[in-house]
């Protein structure tokens, strides 16, 4: 993987004789296409079909963001099993100019998505993760999204594992669109210690005494979304989707027009009756 954000210019023989650069010592005899190009590690959110053979393919990339480009034959049979939502790639991509959709070559890094299919809460879990991503604008860096996604997709398959992590993913994701909550002392008093509320007016945390004359118009904060080490039971979980989903709501989704995801609910639904069972 390379390191360097812009694309490297690669010179490459023209098919027409369009768009031609002359470089110096060239002859017209030899007429040449200077290309874009770099290549990155990327996780498939979704693949869309483009003509006939085709597909555009969306990656969450390491060094580039969220970022889009065409692969020729993704609809063959060859291609299709990896460029399922949840697999990990490494994409080459190339275009005549920077800002073109241009065209990716791939090959397959951790085809994990096939490992989905038969848990109904992986499924939704990786639609939602998708859906949160396109809230990021394409080709801006975010690297910690990216690596995020990594860790939590490798342990997809642990309904009681993953779901403290996507919880602790979406309030780490607020804080990537700009709009992170202040979890470290209390609103109020300014303590450290004992927080147990958030505010949903200001996003910030309430400790216990401070709160509790108001606990009724205050949100329940889980001790896993502030310290890793604190175990996680169902209740807790619910109650940090249901912050976090306020919050995703209000600074995130409704600006755009749209409803919190489907997925999402349907997640929450898949994971909370395996930790209730369990």
């Amino acid at each position: 993987m390379d390191s360097g954000l812009p694309a490297e210019p690669v010179i490459e023989p023209a098919t027409s004789d369009r768009n031609r650069w002359l470089g110096r010592g060239m002859t017209a005899n030899h007429t040449y296409i200077l290309l874009m190009q770099w290549t990155d590690e990327g996780i498939v959110l979704g693949a869309r079909r483009h003509g006939e053979t085709s597909v555009i393919l969306e990656l969450m990339t390491a060094m580039r963001g969220r970022h889009l480009g065409l692969v020729r034959g993704g609809t063959g049979t060859r291609l299709r099993g990896i460029l399922q939502p949840g697999n990990s790639l490494r994409a080459t991509w190339r275009a005549r100019l920077d800002d073109h959709l241009g065209n990716y070559a791939i090959e397959s890094i951790n085809l994990r998505a096939a490992s989905f299919l038969n848990a109904a809460h992986a499924v939704h879990g990786v639609t939602h993760l998708a859906a949160l991503c396109r809230l990021l604008a394409e080709r801006e860096p975010h690297a910690g999204v990216h690596d995020a996604l990594e860790t939590i997709l490798d342990a997809l398959d642990d309904p009681a594992t993953v779901a403290p992590m996507i919880a602790q993913f979406e309030l780490v994701f607020l804080a990537e669109l700009g709009f992170g909550l202040d979890l470290a002392t209390c609103a109020a008093t300014g303590a450290t210690d004992d927080l147990v509320y958030v505010s949903p007016r200001s996003g910030r945390a309430v400790s216990r005494a401070a709160g509790e004359a108001y606990r009724d118009k205050l949100m329940r904060l889980p001790d896993f979304l502030r310290a890793e080490q604190a175990t996680a039971s169902a209740a807790d979980v619910a109650d940090a989707f249901a912050l976090t989903g306020f919050f995703l709501e209000r600074h995130a989704f409704s600006p755009r027009g749209l409803p919190l995801p489907d997925a999402r609910a349907r997640f929450i639904s898949a994971v909370l009756v395996h930790n209730v069972n369990c």
